[in-house]
């Protein structure tokens, strides 16, 4: 799992089939304190995510089809979150 923050959407008139009303979502990687990390992501959004947002991303290709039930899809990258705060340090509840 990777942080990003969303800072827009990526427009395609021609793709597979398989990303047929789905919206692409550029996000800007960040760092665990919620800084620009370097990079970015294009990635499917399953959440509702929009610009501005700090979203969780499932960068790992297997995974995301199996979220969306499309085994032969081209899809690797989804926004699976949107997230509300970053705490950094031991969990909560953690010694």
């Amino acid at each position: 799992m990777k942080l990003g923050r969303v800072v827009g959407t990526v427009v395609s008139t021609v793709n597979s089939p398989d990303l047929d009303d789905r919206t692409l979502l550029l996000c800007d990687l960040l760092d665990p304190a919620g800084q620009p990390g370097g990079g970015y992501l294009i990635a499917v959004d399953t959440v509702g995510a929009g610009a501005g947002e700090t979203v969780l991303i499932l960068d790992e290709g297997d995974s995301a089809r199996q979220v969306l039930g499309a085994p032969g899809a081209p899809i690797r990258t989804l926004v699976v979150g949107i997230v509300d705060t970053v705490v950094e340090g031991p969990a909560p509840g953690g010694d």
